[in-house]
């Protein structure tokens, strides 16, 4: 497993509240973490990142942000909108095409959760992974 630079690193984009945007933001993050050398984490964190972004466009209210912040021991990826309704998780029929992003996540991730906006409706929802130290 390659060396991960201790110093914290921190990025941040601004979402469109338009689905055809994630796969550009998907991308962006890709990029981040191959720079970051985290590549070999690229895969699940990008998959979280877009069921996140997914569930934020589709369901979430305007504005929507996405950030990474590597340092300490780990690599946290937030996604926050400004919604008011809550993530759950569905009870799914095996053919159900839809409601399986917080599953995905939970099980992509180290840990995850979501955490509400204070300040106004909305809320964060993230995802943890754990970095060799």
């Amino acid at each position: 497993m390659p060396d991960v630079p201790d110093a914290p690193r921190t990025a941040c984009w601004d979402v469109p509240h338009d689905p055809s945007a994630i796969a550009k933001i998907r991308a962006l993050v890709d990029d981040t973490l191959t720079a970051w050398m985290l590549a070999h984490l690229a895969d699940d964190v990008v998959l979280v990142a877009g069921e996140l972004l997914a569930n934020a466009v589709v369901h979430g209210a305007a504005p929507a942000a996405l950030s990474l912040r590597a340092g300490a021991g780990e690599l946290l990826l937030e996604v926050t909108d400004h919604g008011p309704g809550q993530p759950r998780h569905l009870r799914l029929d095996t053919d159900a095409p839809h409601g399986r992003g917080l599953t995905i996540v939970e099980a992509l991730s180290h840990a995850s959760g979501i955490t509400p906006l204070h300040d106004h409706p909305g809320k964060t929802v993230w995802a943890r992974w754990w970095l060799p130290s």
